[in-house]
């Protein structure tokens, strides 16, 4: 994470994030031309899978890579996301293309009702605070057999007939949320964001109100993860607890700390390879926290810029050579 404040050095700052827009678009595109090599419909649910998980990581990403707040509950308000869908058509036969919406307004204002509580706490107690929140939602879930049906889930319906349709549906829709957190980032609210995340004290001495923008930063996060969370539940046609399980939050930091915590192309390169890797690994055993968890340790001790900020670093150094 680069340690300036886009307050004080603008033009760096919009150069590099109009960099990072341009790399997310070079790999959604990259990502386009996979189905010519004649995957097998498993492949691409498993490609779709992981672009759901680049879109939770992306919004997690706004909060805890470009405002600082260190929230553990992302997975939590995906599973939210999909069972205010799955309520609302599963009770009431309410169609999908309205219920989405519902579930990101749903969604959104259950982040505004949680951000007014833990905004004002920093470390260990917001991190706590947002486990103990997501840990209760999912009990409260699994135990409510006559509405959610419990551990069985809830059944619903598709919005497209094939995963091929889904496959480039989520890479669009992986596109339109990054090129959202882009105009956000983009705006004076993105350099206050940046302010707060590099110098809390020194941004609220400068008159930036740091409350209402982490409020109003937590709860778009909030909102896009429960996005992600009702589009997966379409594809999957099938919504659970396990949604909000700590271990998919687990996979959701490992994601942004190893692709490039406080960039756009970080949360998507680190969702390919992480998901990837993890179904690489069932093969080997189920040891996938594990190795994950070693390679963020390794990537907080000596590349906490991720991969993509190794990636950075190198084209970098290459344009500067060249010139």
């Amino acid at each position: 994470m680069m340690k300036f404040s886009s307050l004080s050095h603008p033009n760096l700052w919009h150069n590099r994030l109009r960099q990072d827009l341009w790399c997310m678009l070079f790999v959604g595109i990259a990502l386009c031309f996979v189905p010519l090599l004649q995957l097998s419909d498993y492949t691409l649910g498993v490609l779709i899978v992981a672009l759901y998980f680049a879109m939770v990581s992306m919004s997690w990403n706004l909060l805890a890579g470009y405002t600082g707040q260190f929230s553990m509950a992302p997975a939590a308000f995906a599973m939210l996301g999909g069972y205010v869908v799955g309520l609302l058509n599963f009770h009431w036969q309410v169609s999908l293309w309205l219920a989405v919406p519902l579930a990101v307004i749903g969604c959104g204002l259950m982040g505004l009702f949680l951000g007014g509580l833990v905004t004002r706490l920093t470390g260990p107690y917001l991190s706590l605070t947002t486990l103990s929140f997501a840990e209760i939602a999912r009990v409260i879930i699994s135990n409510s057999h006559e509405y959610t049906r419990g551990d069985q889930g809830l059944s619903l319906p598709t919005m497209m007939d094939d995963r091929l349709t889904y496959y480039y549906f989520f890479i669009a829709l992986v596109m339109v949320v990054g090129l959202f957190i882009y105009s956000i980032m983009r705006s004076r609210f993105g350099g206050y964001l940046l302010a707060i995340r590099d110098d809390q004290d020194g941004a609220e001495s400068r008159g930036i109100p740091i409350v209402q923008l982490k409020l109003w930063s937590f709860t778009v996060s909030c909102a896009l993860c429960g996005f992600a969370g009702a589009m997966y539940g379409s594809f999957s046609q099938l919504v659970s607890p396990e949604m909000g399980l700590l271990q998919q939050t687990g996979l959701v930091i490992s994601m942004v700390v190893i692709g490039g915590i406080g960039s756009l192309t970080g949360p998507l390169l680190g969702a390919l390879i992480v998901y990837l890797g993890s179904e690489w690994l069932r093969d080997v055993g189920n040891i996938q926290m594990i190795v994950f968890a070693l390679i963020v340790i390794i990537c907080a001790r000596f590349f906490r810029t991720g991969i993509w900020g190794l990636l950075l670093l190198k084209l970098n150094k290459k344009r500067t050579g060249e010139s």
